[in-house]
């Protein structure tokens, strides 16, 4: 299957660094959040840009079997997805635990269930953790 677009980012110093994007539109300070025990600095984590991605991911893909279904979905539609971060319980590293929650003014509840779940099956990164996808890491 086609690839239809491809974006790369780059992070430096970790957790405590710079995350850029090829373009330069994102440019971010990453810090540590105090409950990781870092300093609470000012700056944004992986875990939120993790969070916004999926939400906005998430609501395209709303939108899109929305459209299918003949279904304008409202303009204040919000999707809010919280992560969550912690130790595995195997000692080897952490995982992330996310959930999504969907605001659709104006449309019933039936309806935005439907379109909620379609939209879980088309959304790429509700696919990539429900099929737990390898992802390819190599040194450069």
């Amino acid at each position: 299957m086609p690839i239809l677009y491809t974006t790369k980012a780059s992070a430096t110093g970790g957790r405590a660094g710079h995350a850029v994007s090829e373009n330069g539109v994102l440019d971010v300070t990453l810090t540590v959040p105090k409950e990781l025990g870092g300093d609470g600095a000012t700056g944004t984590n992986p875990e939120q840009l993790f969070a916004a991605g999926y939400s906005a991911c998430f609501l395209g893909a709303l939108k899109f079997v929305a459209g299918k279904e003949k279904v304008k979905i409202p303009e204040d539609a919000t999707v809010t997805t919280t992560v969550g971060i912690g130790p595995r319980d195997d000692g080897t590293g952490f995982y992330i635990s996310p959930s999504i929650s969907v605001s659709l003014p104006g449309i019933d509840r039936e309806t935005g269930e439907k379109l909620v779940a379609a939209a879980h099956i088309v959304c790429p990164y509700s696919h990539a953790l429900r099929t737990a996808t390898e992802i390819p890491a190599k040194l450069a």
